[in-house]
């Protein structure tokens, strides 16, 4: 048994308590990563500067030393405002500004955009569509879609949550069309919808509904109920409350999405959140049932 990895990670778990409440560290494995906000500029600098100090202290007391070849910072701005620059120093030496960076196999932008990460899964899925042709001769409809699901939708599912509702992520829908038809031997400009359902496999958008509820069911005491923030006594009172706002890449986020698509739903499958197992069933199967292509479809549905 290689001990090691796991005397590093004792050896460095104190490291989030040297940190003030001005940030929120992060630590996964041997990734750290550190979360800075602040709505006024001076504060922001000044608060870096303070939790620099510690984390400078704590490397000196523990004999350890940063790597400036995988350190830098990320400042999340929206479209319309402009980039942050920060002369952030440690031991000297300047961190440099990245506009986007690797997260845990996930490419995040510095406006959440998504785009960069889904030009990077795009040649793998693509590479998918390439093997799934070739061994398509071979292979009975069954067995290519056990091939689907560990080689394209292992790579699509993949931090899907939080890239699923970008503008940019169409292009994956189209592959993911395109692998469709060659595990069904269709033509290229046929239909795929019944396609879907009849191999049972969700269209992206689809997928995305299911992780965005199965993360609302499984993390419910981070939401509010309309109950709680209102005194009110109709329908929507179970339903999640809404926070308002305008900004465009919030109402794109987990959160907001979440809450609009949880509070869209069947009041049958609502009524079923208190059982996990029971409420993935009959969401999967109400997914299946109708393999929305998009949002809009899904909120359209129970308007009809």
């Amino acid at each position: 048994m290689n001990e090691g990895p796991l005397l590093f990670l004792l050896y460095i778990n104190d490291l989030s308590k040297t940190i003030n409440n001005k940030s929120k560290p992060i630590l996964y494995a041997d990734d750290t990563s550190i979360i800075f906000k602040n709505s006024k500029f001076e504060n922001f600098k000044n608060d870096i500067n303070i939790v620099f100090e510690a984390l400078n202290r704590w490397f000196e007391a523990n004999l350890l030393s940063l790597n400036f070849d995988k350190t830098h910072y990320i400042s999340f701005t929206t479209k319309n405002n402009h980039q942050i620059d920060l002369d952030i120093s440690y031991a000297n030496k300047l961190i440099c500004k990245v506009l986007d960076t690797k997260f845990l196999g996930i490419h995040v932008d510095s406006t959440l955009s998504w785009k960069i990460h889904i030009e990077q899964i795009i040649p793998k899925l693509n590479a998918a569509c390439y093997a799934m042709r070739s061994i398509k001769p071979f292979m009975s409809q069954e067995t290519l879609k056990m091939v689907y699901h560990a080689y394209f939708h292992s790579i699509m599912n993949y931090g899907l949550i939080f890239w699923g509702n970008s503008s940019h992520s169409v292009i994956i829908f189209k592959i993911q069309k395109n692998i469709i038809r060659i595990i069904t031997g269709c033509r290229s400009r046929d239909s795929c919808r019944e396609l879907f359902k009849k191999l049972k496999i969700l269209p992206l958008q689809s997928q995305y509904i299911l992780s965005l509820l199965l993360f609302v069911v499984y993390n419910k005491d981070k939401f509010k109920l309309n109950s709680d923030v209102y005194n009110m006594n109709t329908r929507q009172k179970y339903n999640f409350h809404l926070p308002s706002s305008t900004l465009s890449v919030y109402q794109k986020g987990v959160y907001f999405t979440g809450i609009k698509v949880f509070n869209n739903l069947p009041q049958s499958i609502k009524n079923l959140g208190n059982d996990t197992k029971k409420f993935k069933s009959e969401l999967k199967n109400y997914l299946h049932a109708h393999s929305f292509y998009s949002l809009d479809e899904y909120f359209n549905v129970n308007r009809e």
